[in-house]
């Protein structure tokens, strides 16, 4: 039920990306997501090339399938491009801004390109630049990300990308968001808030629980975050991250003046580096109110779509049975 052309574009078995954390170390997650039959991907933020060449070298050795490598503006770290392109991943992710140049380098080294999209201007600027993927993330989403919801943007986007497969991402944790978007015409999904709160993702425990307690309305945007954040470094980048409510969070929305970027930056770097920053700016989705677990990725991928398959399923034979009754003469 599952195996879409997405499938074979990226060579694995199911339809389901794992979104990719920016700093935060994921290569065990990536490596069972690749096992379990989706596709991992690494972030590449705020690390060195020495450390990211140690990430992919780990993963590789934990797995043989594909997995994706993601880049942002926020910045764009050129050397770690070049690594990127030298290290030779399945595919290139890429949010906040649509970059053509780079889009002509991966394919001329034979990497396919993933771009995440914020709303239907941008998904068509993705398109003319040759984007092999387009995500389509709504504003529910955890992380950078638009205002546009998922419900209205991916059939938007749907409708414009002609063969170019398009993955919903944003508020998807559960099989019902995932029969959900397959419904709008999506040909897979990008989850993250639901992988954070996975065993093998390296983040503390307290960061994942805050994940199982959390409400859809505790999960806000961080307003004022360019204060803590780097500086976006192409034009045309755009998103205002989306995190759990933290002391942090609060006085960047109400007296952003009180944050000294000079005191708050090493402390979230220093914080990160440890797989922390649940403490300052934990990044993660208004789905946040549909995972009340901790469970291992492989878990976590085949039950959401086990449940789509049964919900899908459902609706079929409810709407066969609301079906007119042709009667014989």
């Amino acid at each position: 039920m599952f195996h879409t052309p997405l499938c074979e574009l990226l060579s694995v078995e199911l339809p389901v990306i794992c979104a990719p954390f920016g700093p935060w170390d994921e290569v065990d997650l990536a490596a069972s997501v690749c096992a379990a039959g989706g596709l991992g991907s690494l972030g590449t933020a705020a690390r060195t090339v020495p450390e990211l060449r140690e990430q992919w070298s780990r993963l590789r050795e934990l797995t043989d399938r594909p997995f994706a490598i993601n880049h942002t503006t926020r910045p764009l770290d050129e050397e770690a491009f070049d690594a990127t392109i030298e290290e030779h991943p399945a595919a290139i992710s890429f949010h906040l801004a649509v970059p053509g140049d780079l889009i002509g380098r991966a394919h001329a080294a034979g990497i396919l390109w993933i771009q995440q999209v914020t709303d239907a201007r941008q998904a068509a600027q993705a398109l003319d630049a040759g984007a092999d993927v387009l995500v389509a993330q709504g504003g529910e989403a955890g992380g950078h990300g638009g205002d546009v919801s998922t419900m209205v943007l991916v059939p938007q986007v749907v409708d414009i990308a002609g063969d170019t497969p398009v993955v919903a991402a944003g508020g998807i944790a559960d099989g019902r968001g995932v029969a959900a978007a397959f419904a709008l015409g999506a040909q897979g999904v990008s989850m993250g808030t639901r992988f954070l709160a996975s065993t093998e993702m390296n983040v503390s425990d307290d960061w994942k629980q805050r994940i199982v307690r959390a409400d859809a309305v505790d999960a806000v945007k961080a307003l004022n975050s360019e204060r803590v954040l780097p500086p976006y470094t192409r034009p045309g980048s755009q998103g205002i991250p989306r995190a759990l409510r933290t002391e942090l969070v609060d006085t960047l929305r109400d007296h952003p003046e009180q944050v000294d970027p000079d005191v708050a930056v090493p402390r979230l770097m220093e914080a990160i580096g440890r797989g922390r920053g649940d403490e300052y700016l934990p990044f993660t989705g208004q789905s946040a109110a549909l995972v009340h677990d901790v469970l291992p990725a492989g878990d976590i991928l085949r039950r959401v779509l086990r449940e789509a398959e049964t919900v899908l399923t459902a609706t079929a034979a409810l709407a066969d049975s609301r079906a007119p009754r042709r009667t014989r003469p």
